[in-house]
């Protein structure tokens, strides 16, 4: 009785799992079926599932976005390569940028004292601009921006981006320098290393995977922003 008690219940779990799993993968499923329906597919008055059975499958919805026509006449998605370009040169050169300034910090902050202002002040004093919501930074950076003639402009994304993410960079890489043993810098300085030698080569190798995890974690924001984006940018 335990045995098929125990098959009944594994057979109820799949069953629930296959459910479950059915039920999560249909808005995806949805999703690629919508992509390579004709205009007239899609605004049709009879909703169509499978492919060959229903309708006929096409590529104009590709050929639109990446410019190359389709008859959807989607405004402003001329060239998607284009688009996803400047996103990608806006997030990444921003995270690498974070990353350079936010590991110097957070060195500093874990390695030198403040007497005047305690280090876990100044560090909950950096990460408390991350506070700030990006909407109430719109029109000050916009007024900023407009009178420096960079609206429009990559730099423009790549500086506020900077600003944006490097809080949580420093706030990240500071626990993570603080764990690394400071001996073994002090044995290269003693060796003749400079504070500056024993950083780039000894701190900074020792730190790479909190380097790729800041660097990630400061991609993936800078590439999911809109709004300053969408205010800072017209083409």
């Amino acid at each position: 009785m335990p045995v098929i008690r125990g098959r009944r219940l594994s057979i109820g779990a799949y069953i629930v799992l296959f459910v479950w799993a059915l039920f999560t993968l249909l808005p995806i499923y949805w999703i690629f079926v919508t992509s390579i329906k004709s205009a007239m597919a899609v605004q049709g008055p009879r909703p169509t599932f499978i492919p060959w059975v229903d309708f006929t499958p096409t590529l104009d919805a590709f050929r639109s976005i990446f410019g190359a026509g389709g008859g959807y006449g989607v405004s402003g998605m001329g060239n998607l390569t284009l688009l996803m370009r400047n996103s990608f040169g806006a997030a990444f050169f921003s995270a690498l940028l974070a990353v350079i300034l936010g590991a110097m910090a957070a060195y500093g902050l874990t390695r030198f004292q403040y007497r005047r202002w305690k280090n876990n002040d100044i560090a909950f004093w950096i990460v408390s601009q991350r506070m700030f919501p990006p909407v109430a930074l719109v029109v000050p950076f916009y007024i900023l921006f407009n009178q420096l003639n960079l609206l429009d402009r990559l730099p423009s994304l790549i500086i506020v981006y900077t600003a944006m993410n490097l809080p949580l960079v420093v706030w990240l890489l500071r626990d993570y320098f603080a764990d690394l043993p400071i001996e073994i810098e002090e044995a290269a300085m003693v060796d003749g290393a400079s504070r500056f030698g024993a950083f780039f080569r000894i701190a900074l190798p020792l730190a790479v995977p909190g380097l790729v995890i800041a660097f990630l974690f400061a991609f993936v924001f800078a590439w999911n922003e809109f709004l300053l984006a969408l205010t800072l940018t017209i083409d």
